[in-house]
């Protein structure tokens, strides 16, 4: 990114304008918790003190208190010790047995149950289907909702008789399940259930906003189907009559809620929409119509108007999210479209999968059920993973994309034996295999937002970090600027300010939209305006900034800071030892030839010996000094060459030219001495020339040297070019320059220096 020219001020802008400013607030369980908004950090208050702490306290026991009610009406349940399913003709068949009765009638068909009334009960194949939510027809539900009741109120009078289609009856007293009886994907179910509920009252309480309580709603809904789903899993046969009723209604409820809040959200976050409360008001409205309808018995087709209604939401929740991020490119809106994207697909796909294997004996009983199950796991993951997403939470990702996989895995599976009629294992096998390889894709697709992927090479990171930290030692005043280039190269955020908030380490905030980065100590003499840096929108807008992403820039500021304070320290030592150098030639050599001067035996040598005390103390001065101008070392350049060539009667032409009166370091000041003394002397001793033309240019950083001489000197190419000529190549080329050597007319020669970018390299 571009940042040429950019001043630093209080909470000024450190690049292009900002887009459009989003209105959200930032306290918000889908700004993923507090941090910086928009340019500023939130103050961190307790509105509630203690009694913030006591009401979650309090909606955690309540969670608690529903689970432990739950499993304990599970364990007093009535149990008999078999395992069923539906053999190939639609009968209901025993497949295991742990009561010693019924270990002898593995592999038979069940054809009836007598009660303690004997009144028998007709089995009907969907009473293994555990919950009428996924039954698709209105009569079929009916059928399953009455078979279940007549085996529940069987097994409920305390002696119940299974009578086989071979004739054999065995009577059986059927006893409390216990919590030996409760299988283990049951506490698992719980477990989740209890961890989304207590996050979906946390996130409110923690900070009281419209969002969140939209959040809320989806954590609750989700949280009690997944607690039916774990009672729905525990009792396999004759769901108790009130439970199989409510199954139906409740499960459409919470579904249909999700839905509406998931709009609804879409609507507000990451930025509220134009028309927002109207768009939500029809989602809500036509959900609670279809609930209503339900309750008056107004509602044939229940479970298509449902499937429909659901997916209908979503994908204009999806298409909303697409808006969103048009207006203003946040990242997070990406993010919540994949998500989105994923829940779309994989409820559209498991819709699709029930509706084709409708009526299939070839399919296990209970494989609907599983498949409706793993989705609402993967949801739960998901609404897990919301707060969270700029965290390091690589387990939660990759438990919510295995559960997405699961629900697509399922439904191939359905699909794959439904349609093209394919044989279990072939249909399974496929299904496995198509799974992994969305798997595969679907990875690198949404997790490539919330870790990044086009971050600077290890190698480029060094190259600016040198570069940056040498020019922060040359010009500490820019140091926000120069730290700004490199963080705009490693994330290319889309609007970059400096801020006088201070902060300790980096922080990413607002969702992940924003990151603020501390402002390094360089040693600087002046109190600086500006103390962090706010980065909002990474890599324009298409990415989350993470945690790992602000343990990044941790790690890059210690280092720029280390690399400063390292090269001043080594320019520190460096200085004192040319004071030694300089002062041990002044001392010792000057001594020496200012004592061979006076003991000359004739003019010419005397008048030799002072000029070279001449160049000695220019050379001292030099080494003594850290920096020169440029106005003050070109006067000392015409003073000394006018002085040589005044000796060697050529007459000196010197124009000099510069925009801006720089600062040459030693490197610099030494290297164009030698340079200018090294063309002179050349052109003394060899060219016979009567004039010598000087011309010195720095002009938009570009440095341009021409010394021409009227001499006899002629076809340069030709010439061997011994330790003077190949010392000036080598010493330009030291400052990533281009030396020339050409004729001139009518006689002579003209060498030509050209530098570009003289002050990229002051610190060589």
């Amino acid at each position: 990114m571009a940042q040429e020219g950019i001043e630093v001020g209080r909470r000024g802008a450190l690049n292009a304008p900002a887009p459009a400013a989003s209105a959200n607030p930032p306290d918000s369980v889908l700004d993923a918790g507090p941090g910086v908004a928009h340019g500023r950090l939130p103050v961190r208050r307790s509105r509630w003190g203690q009694g913030k702490s006591s009401l979650l306290a309090l909606f955690v026991l309540i969670g608690v208190a529903s689970i432990v009610l739950m499993l304990h009406a599970l364990t007093e349940s009535p149990h008999i010790g078999g395992r069923w399913h539906i053999d190939a003709q639609g009968h209901i068949e025993l497949a295991a047995a742990s009561d010693p009765l019924l270990r002898p009638h593995v592999g038979q068909a069940l054809s009836g149950v007598l009660g303690a009334d004997d009144r028998l009960t007709p089995i009907d194949p969907l009473a293994l289907q555990r919950t009428p939510r996924w039954v698709l027809h209105d009569d079929e539900r009916e059928r399953q909702l009455a078979s279940q009741a007549a085996l529940a109120a069987a097994f409920a009078s305390g002696t119940v008789r299974l009578i086989f289609s071979n004739g054999d009856t065995v009577e059986l007293r059927p006893a409390a399940r216990g919590l030996s009886g409760i299988p283990i994907a049951v506490w698992l179910l719980c477990a989740l259930a209890l961890a989304v509920w207590t996050l979906a009252a946390f996130e409110p309480l923690r900070h009281a906003t419209a969002r969140n309580a939209i959040y809320a709603v989806m954590g609750v809904c989700q949280s009690v189907n997944l607690l039916l789903i774990a009672a729905e899993t525990a009792l396999e046969f004759g769901l108790p009559a009130p439970f199989a009723r409510w199954s139906m209604p409740l499960h459409m409820a919470f579904d249909l809620f999700t839905a509406a809040a998931m709009l609804h959200a879409s609507c507000v976050h990451p930025r509220r929409l134009p028309g927002a409360g109207w768009i939500a008001l029809a989602g809500w409205s036509v959900v609670l119509a279809l609930l209503l309808a339900w309750n008056l018995g107004l509602l044939p087709n229940a479970w298509w108007l449902t499937q429909g209604t659901v997916i209908a939401l979503l994908a204009i929740g999806i298409g909303l999210l697409s808006w969103s991020y048009r207006i203003e490119p946040h990242p997070f809106a990406i993010v919540l479209r994949q998500f989105g994207i994923v829940t779309f697909s994989t409820w559209s796909l498991l819709t699709l999968a029930m509706a084709a294997a409708d009526g299939l004996r070839s399919v296990p009983h209970n494989i609907a059920d599983t498949g409706a199950m793993v989705w609402y796991v993967y949801f739960a993951a998901l609404l897990l993973l919301v707060p969270f997403l700029v965290r390091s939470q690589n387990v939660l990702h990759e438990f919510a994309l295995l559960a997405a996989v699961g629900t697509v895995a399922i439904s191939l599976y359905l699909l794959f034996v439904a349609v093209p009629g394919l044989a279990q294992l072939p249909a399974l096998t496929l299904s496995l295999f198509v799974s992994l390889g969305v798997y595969s894709a679907a990875r690198q697709w949404i997790l490539s937002q919330l870790t990044g992927g086009n971050l600077l090479s290890t190698e480029r990171m060094f190259e600016q970090l040198y570069r940056i930290a040498r020019e922060v030692e040359a010009r500490p005043e820019r140091s926000a600027v120069l730290l700004s280039q490199l963080l705009g190269e490693l994330f290319d955020p889309l609007e970059t300010k400096a801020d006088e908030l201070r902060t300790r380490r980096s922080r990413v905030a607002g969702d992940g939209s924003s990151m603020l980065v501390p402002l390094p100590e360089l040693g600087s003499a002046e109190t600086p305006l500006t103390h962090s840096i706010l980065l909002r929108f990474a890599q324009r807008g298409r990415r989350l900034f993470t945690i790992e992403d602000a343990r990044l820039t941790d790690r890059v500021v210690e280092q720029l800071r280390r690399a400063v304070h390292y090269d001043r320290a080594v320019e520190q030592g460096r200085h004192e030892e040319r004071l030694r150098l300089a002062q041990d030639l002044h001392d010792d050599i000057g001594a020496r030839l200012l004592t061979l001067m006076y003991k000359a035996q004739s003019p010419e040598m005397e008048d030799y010996v002072r000029h070279t005390l001449q160049d000695l103390k220019t050379l001292t001065r030099g080494l003594a000094a850290s920096n020169h101008r440029l106005s003050h070392a070109a006067g000392e350049w015409k003073a000394d060459l006018a002085h040589r060539l005044a000796a060697a009667h050529v007459e000196l032409s010197w124009q000099c030219e510069f925009d801006v009166d720089i600062q040459l370091t030693v490197v610099h000041w030494s290297a164009l001495t030698r340079i200018l003394r090294e063309l002179v002397s050349n052109a003394i001793a060899h060219s016979q020339a009567q004039t010598l033309e000087i011309d010195f240019k720095l002009v938009d950083d570009r440095l341009e040297l021409t010394i021409t001489d009227d001499g006899t000197g002629h076809d340069p190419r030709a010439w061997s070019h011994g330790l003077g000529l190949g010392g000036v190549r080598k010493r330009v080329k030291q400052l990533g320059g281009e030396v020339e050597w050409r004729e001139v007319q009518p006689h002579g020669i003209s060498c030509r220096v050209v530098i570009r970018e003289l002050s990229a390299r002051w610190q060589l």
